[in-house]
């Protein structure tokens, strides 16, 4: 952040957040400035679905008057049956416009702004103003990016420290499932990507189950959607859109003849959105519990009023109900809080397409990767998709193009907020 740019808004509670060990309160605590602390503070909501609109309404009623939301969809129909801030005359409008009116014309002197556009589409500067940011969302990527973005943030300060510490507060459903996690930058909570394992990998079907011997309802919509689309090319030289009501239904019908060919049953128009826009099951009891919970650790951040979660809370009320909290351990080796270069054994032999390869596996990466190198008097490209004079260098050995032991590679991509440092080995 250059020094032109305004500085975050600052709270110096933090330490005596960081440093309560139990229920009691401090002997220096005061009920009054904590309280005030409410009205300070100036909080981001990302994401205003279900989960949103719970943290929406949570925070205004425990007392937050200035509320940021950010979201980049518009209200469907499927939507009104647990986003309780949103009626049938708001279909097709913004969600966090009316999440933001809902909220501004219900609750006395709360204040929220709302940001109809992607999170990618906001600069460091934007993310900075905030005290907190709570996240709602039901994907993994743009937490992963917000996460990055927060530890990028970071200053170092005049007393050895780092400033520009921004909270985040994270929560996740997923039918009568849920989590909520707090991840403080350079402490040693651990971040998104240090237990990115914890998230479910995302389901693929083969291919050959798909076109020979379907199962179930999905594989039949998966079967129509990546084949039968690219085929028929029903609506032109046009990818599926999940948001388009007709692609959905041509998707459906064909669907529906495929099941019935194969004796399949479950086959339905909400299944077939689903699986095209990979939904995850919401159900808006889960997404109350865990929103009041992020909500609570909110408060506590905000006021020091009370031990924050430390640092993870799994909810589960599928059979009972069940919570669990523990402490995540901070990985030494995570790309985004380590701030140290990876290692990355390689052979002489291996070109430079098979390292891109074991770096998008290995390290979770998803491409197309931009890579370059120092060399003694500048910064060299190895590979970047936009430049064609460099496409050739893919088939060339490591060794061919000047690459040895300890040397460093940097690498990024379009939908990192930062890039990543390898040191070869």
């Amino acid at each position: 952040m250059s020094q032109s740019q305004p500085k975050p808004r600052r709270w110096n509670h933090l330490n005596k957040v960081l440093s309560r060990v139990g229920p009691f309160v401090q002997e220096d605590f005061d009920p009054a400035t904590g309280m005030q602390a409410l009205k300070d503070m100036k909080i981001l909501v990302i994401g205003a679905g279900g989960l949103g609109c719970e943290l929406l309404k949570g925070l205004s009623l425990m007392g937050f008057v200035d509320i940021h939301v950010i979201d980049c969809d518009t209200i469907d129909l499927s939507n009104l049956n647990r986003q309780f801030l949103f009626r049938t005359k708001d279909i097709g409008r913004s969600k966090a416009e009316v999440a933001a009116e809902f909220i501004n014309n219900r609750v006395a002197g709360c204040k929220v702004i709302p940001h109809n556009c992607r999170i990618e589409d906001k600069d460091q500067l934007f993310y900075s103003q905030f005290n907190i940011i709570v996240v709602g969302l039901d994907a993994i990527e743009p937490r992963r990016w917000l996460n990055r973005s927060l530890f990028l943030l970071l200053e170092p300060s005049m007393d050895g420290g780092l400033d520009n510490i921004i909270p985040m507060v994270d929560g996740g459903t997923e039918g009568f499932k849920g989590n909520a996690r707090v991840i403080i930058p350079s402490q040693d909570f651990p971040c998104i990507d240090c237990n990115i394992n914890l998230f479910p990998p995302r389901v693929n079907f083969p291919m050959c189950t798909l076109a020979q011997r379907p199962r179930l309802p999905e594989h039949c919509i998966e079967y129509i959607r990546l084949v039968e689309w690219t085929n028929q090319k029903p609506f032109g030289e046009v990818g599926v859109d999940g948001d388009d009501p007709a692609h959905i239904q041509w998707i459906f019908e064909r669907s529906l003849d495929r099941a019935k060919e194969f004796s399949i049953e479950g086959v339905t128009y909400r299944l077939t959105q689903g699986v095209v826009k990979h939904i995850i099951p919401a159900v808006a009891s889960t997404n109350a519990v865990i929103a009041s919970i992020c909500v609570t650790e909110v408060f506590k951040l905000a006021t020091a009023s009370a031990p924050i979660l430390n640092n993870y809370l799994v909810f589960n009320d599928v059979d009972g109900i069940y919570t669990y909290t523990y402490a995540g351990e901070r990985n030494p080796d995570c790309l985004v809080c380590s701030n140290l270069p990876q290692t990355l054994p390689v052979s002489k032999s291996l070109t430079l397409q098979q390292l891109m390869n074991h770096i998008q596996e290995h390290f979770d990466m998803e491409g197309p990767l931009s890579l370059t190198t120092t060399t003694e008097n500048n910064q060299l490209t190895l590979y970047m998709p936009s430049l064609p004079e460099v496409q050739m260098n893919l088939s060339k050995t490591l060794v061919e193009l000047g690459l040895v032991t300890g040397q460093q590679l940097l690498v990024s991509n379009r939908k990192m907020s930062k890039s990543f440092i390898f040191s070869l080995f």
